[in-house]
């Protein structure tokens, strides 16, 4: 007996870092201080040492800007700083913000230390950022009530807050924005060891049973991404439960992970189809994004956003000025000949 997931179904995004509904039940896997938080160590060792330092002046913590790929734990990374500062978070985010009175409203209710976040904060209407400046660096801001003569210009004193921001794509943010954090953190995709670990503090929280092996067959497919690797666990733990006994082993894990298409690199099958297009119909490329993402009827910026990156990071694929090619890596791995004797070596 076996599970098969079609390629166009929901499941077909698995490997997807963005957030999926069936993430709604993450939060609960979600470390609360720095010492559970796996991973990121540089990052957290300078963290550690900024809030030992605010602590110790009885200050809010600097400004901070958290960037990198999405599913790395930048949302997680505020709500523990927030939990070691001991402070209450509102979370909002970029898109939320529809009216420069949403971000006053925000603002203004703040108490005395309070953690502003702002997820995704590169799609914030930049007419919006103007009220940050000076709520950021002064802690103030003006309002402007009424229009023409009878207009009024009212300053408001806020509390001494802390906004933590967070971006997927830190180059579209302003200069002027960009210089207002004290503190800024990248973070990195995790290594297959790290995400060994958080697979098994998850199964723990979730109380799936799971050896050694078993748990380093899902982290090595995982893309170097927590998010992924949790949703996986949660796939495999169905698989365990109803195909086997119950305990997830290698065995378990690998025949789980072939029947979501999951294949030992963490492919999927849309990146394996992006990479065949391109060999089958173009010789292994250059084809440009709109006539890829055309040919395997997929959405562009899909293609650009969630795919692409890590087929870029691991070497899958390549950009050129005239377009995407496939690499010597992307035959071998599909198991095809390579003859394009007039493509670069990789």
């Amino acid at each position: 007996m076996s599970i098969n997931f079609s390629e166009d179904s929901e499941n077909a995004q698995i490997t997807s870092a963005a957030v999926l509904p069936e993430d709604r039940s993450e939060g609960s896997l979600r470390p609360k201080t720095l010492s559970e938080y796996i991973g990121q160590e540089k990052a957290k060792e300078n963290l550690s040492i900024f809030i030992g330092a605010a602590k110790l002046r009885n200050e809010p913590l600097d400004h901070v800007l958290l960037h990198g790929p999405p599913g790395l734990g930048k949302t997680t990374l505020a709500a523990v700083i927030a939990n070691e500062m001991n402070v209450n978070m509102r979370i909002t985010s970029g898109p939320a913000i529809e009216k420069p009175g949403d971000l006053v409203a925000l603002l203004t209710n703040l108490s005395e230390g309070d953690i502003l976040f702002v997820d995704e904060i590169h799609r914030l209407n930049r007419a919006y950022e103007e009220i940050l400046y000076p709520a950021m660096e002064d802690f103030a801001i003006d309002i402007i009530l009424g229009k023409g003569p009878s207009a009024n210009s009212i300053h408001l004193d806020l509390p001494h807050f802390t906004l933590i921001a967070a971006t997927t794509r830190s180059g579209q943010l302003t200069a002027p924005l960009r210089d207002r954090f004290g503190v800024t953190l990248r973070l990195e995709l995790y290594t297959p060891q790290e995400l060994q670990r958080i697979v098994e503090r998850s199964a723990s929280i979730l109380n799936v049973r799971i050896d050694p092996k078993g748990s380093f067959e899902i982290a090595s497919r995982s893309r170097g991404t927590p998010r992924i690797a949790n949703r996986l666990l949660r796939r495999v733990r169905d698989y365990a439960q109803v195909l086997a006994d119950g305990v997830i082993t290698r065995e378990v894990a690998d025949a789980a992970l072939r029947s979501l298409e999951v294949d030992q690199c963490g492919l999927d099958g849309i990146d394996r189809r992006m990479m065949r297009s391109i060999i089958e119909f173009y010789g292994g490329g250059p084809v440009g994004l709109e006539t890829l993402a055309a040919t395997i009827n997929e959405d562009p910026v899909t293609l650009e956003d969630v795919y692409e990156p890590y087929l870029l990071q691991n070497g899958f694929l390549t950009r050129t000025p005239r377009g995407r090619c496939v690499t010597r890596k992307a035959y071998e791995h599909l198991g095809l000949a390579f003859n394009r004797t007039e493509q670069l070596e990789f």
